[in-house]
């Protein structure tokens, strides 16, 4: 039986506890410091405090949308944070899979297609649902990893190395962006729309035709939630038609993405690797650097092309803990380069020798070398 090394890298990085509104500035959308926050919050009558990292209870910060909407925890469920991980008590009647966001957002649902008899647990981050796996809290967590508009989610990419899971399945969900809004709101009452940045970033054309403002946050359907918790009548949220149904919102607009063919990509991660088979398409998921010099990437890919092996990705990231590299010297003195990490997909099983033979052949370019899983194929 063919066995292969998911081993994890050295040191781990002390994770944060998530404790405010994540906003992203993007191209054509406002971004709120914590002061503007808070005024637009008084403005709305709305009390939101949060301590900081150091638990100070002087200084008060607007929580994030999820923790705002804690309120309504009594008919929807409160995402996970860090700190509930230890107190978390775990039911074993159902297979458990966590996903980021609130109720309604576009991971749940890839996680019910994953596992329609699942029991979905949302948490507040990315990094949260790694550890709630990690600590047995969930059995899988389904994340996007890249979305066929916006790319690659590199957040996750770089947990992926952090966290020592293993890819066990993909899953390829279609995205179809409603804008929603309360009842009685019309489409030309709107002076702002909230959502994920990519989310907004991926209805550019609509959304500047109505001349809205974007405000980015969390995620979609926690915009939602925030729309509709606080009855905002000049705020509308792009998010889901299932969104729209769970916090009883009007579907004002469907389909308003500018591309029709909008694909996330989405990881199920689990604590053990599944055995790789060769009775069905499977695709391996590898994470590699490599001695700087030229030619190299070209030998160290080229392991593949001579045994028709396909590659479906390829992605490179400077590597976090050491960004940068000392070259040799030369006339001009030392030079310093990005030190990278190449993720690769590729088109084959692990238990397929043809595949193991280009990893033993990888490994004499290679300075570090892990794979991440060997897993089916969304074939659908």
């Amino acid at each position: 039986m063919a066995t292969y090394s998911g081993a994890s890298l050295s040191s781990h990085s002390q994770l944060r506890s998530p404790t405010s509104i994540s906003l992203t500035v993007q191209s054509g959308i406002r971004f709120y410091g914590i002061t503007k926050l808070r005024r637009k919050a008084q403005k709305l009558s709305i009390r939101v405090s949060i301590q900081d990292d150091n638990n100070r209870g002087d200084d008060k910060m607007p929580s994030s949308l999820a923790e705002l909407a804690s309120r309504d925890s009594r008919t929807h469920p409160r995402p996970l944070s860090s700190n509930d991980l230890s107190k978390s008590i775990r039911d074993r009647s159902r297979l458990r899979v966590a996903y980021q966001g609130v109720s309604g957002a576009y991971s749940e649902s890839a996680a019910q297609k994953a596992y329609p008899d699942c029991e979905a647990v949302p948490c507040e981050q990315f990094d949260v649902a790694f550890q709630a796996v990690e600590q047995w809290v969930v059995d899988r967590a389904v994340l996007p990893i890249e979305n066929s508009l916006g790319g690659s989610i590199h957040r996750n990419y770089d947990l992926l190395l952090r966290h020592s899971l293993h890819i066990v399945g993909e899953v390829k969900f279609a995205v179809r962006h409603c804008l929603l809004a309360n009842h009685g709101v019309q489409v030309e009452d709107l002076r702002r729309v909230l959502s994920h940045p990519q989310a907004l970033s991926q209805c550019e054309l609509t959304l500047t035709k109505l001349g809205v403002v974007r405000e980015a946050v969390d995620d979609t359907a926690g915009a939602a939630q925030f729309v509709s918790l606080h009855k905002l009548k000049d705020t509308g949220a792009v998010a889901s038609v299932g969104a729209a149904k769970i916090y009883d919102m009007n579907v004002l607009a469907k389909d308003i993405q500018d591309d029709s063919d909008n694909i996330t990509r989405f990881l199920i991660l689990a604590r053990e690797p599944i055995i790789p088979g060769t009775d069905r398409p499977f695709k391996t998921s590898i994470v590699f650097s490599l001695e700087e010099g030229p030619g190299v990437l070209f030998k160290a890919l080229a392991v593949f092309a001579m045994r028709n092996i396909n590659l479906t990705k390829i992605e490179s990231r400077p590597r976090r803990w050491q960004p940068l590299r000392q070259s040799v010297e030369n006339s001009n003195g030392s030079l310093k380069y990005f030190d990278y990490l190449f993720y690769v997909d590729f088109e084959a099983s692990m238990a397929d020798p043809n595949s193991q033979n280009a990893l033993k052949h990888l490994k004499e370019f290679a300075t570090f070398l892990r794979v991440l899983g060997s897993y089916p194929m969304d074939t659908d």
